[in-house]
C-alpha cells in the first residue's frame, strides 16, 4: 500500500511541475509605465499560451519603420474581451496601449487597442474585462 501512495504522489507532483513550468511571468514588463504605440498591423497571432500583436511603427527620431511585439493573455481570456481570430487582419491601422519591456526592446504587455473606427478592446487592471464601443 506504501508504494501506491509513494507512486500516486510521485506521478501527482511530476504533473503539477510541469504546469508550473509552462507558465512564465510577467516580471519583464514595467507595470509603472504605460505606452501608446500606433501603427500597421503585420501580424495577430491568435495562439496559446500567449497571443501577439506584432505592428509596424514609424520611429519618430529616425523616421524609419520599426517593429513592435504586445503580448496578450490566452485565446480564452482575450475572447472574453471581445477578441476574435479575424478583429485584426495585417494592414489595419491600429494604437496599442501596454506596458513596456523593462529593458528597453520595442514590446509590451498589451493593455488596449483602438481601432481605426473608433473602437476599443482593453483589458482592465482589476481584471475585469470590457469592450467600449
Amino acid at each position: 500500500m506504501t508504494v501506491k501512495i509513494a507512486a500516486f504522489a510521485a506521478i501527482a507532483a511530476s504533473v503539477f511541475a510541469v504546469q508550473a513550468e509552462a507558465h512564465h511571468s510577467f516580471a519583464m514588463f514595467d507595470h509603472e509605465k504605460t505606452i501608446a504605440v500606433s501603427g500597421t498591423v503585420k501580424e495577430f497571432e491568435w495562439t496559446n499560451p500567449h497571443a501577439w500583436i506584432h505592428i509596424v511603427s514609424v520611429d519618430a527620431a529616425s523616421g524609419r519603420n520599426v517593429d513592435w511585439s504586445f503580448e496578450m493573455g490566452s485565446v480564452g481570456q482575450i475572447a472574453a474581451q471581445g477578441w476574435k481570430s479575424d478583429s485584426i487582419k495585417p494592414g489595419d491601422k491600429i494604437t496599442v496601449e501596454a506596458h513596456p519591456l523593462k529593458d528597453g526592446s520595442r514590446g509590451g504587455q498589451y493593455q488596449s487597442v483602438k481601432f481605426a473606427d473608433g473602437r476599443v478592446i482593453q483589458q482592465r487592471p482589476d481584471g475585469n474585462n470590457s469592450v467600449a464601443r
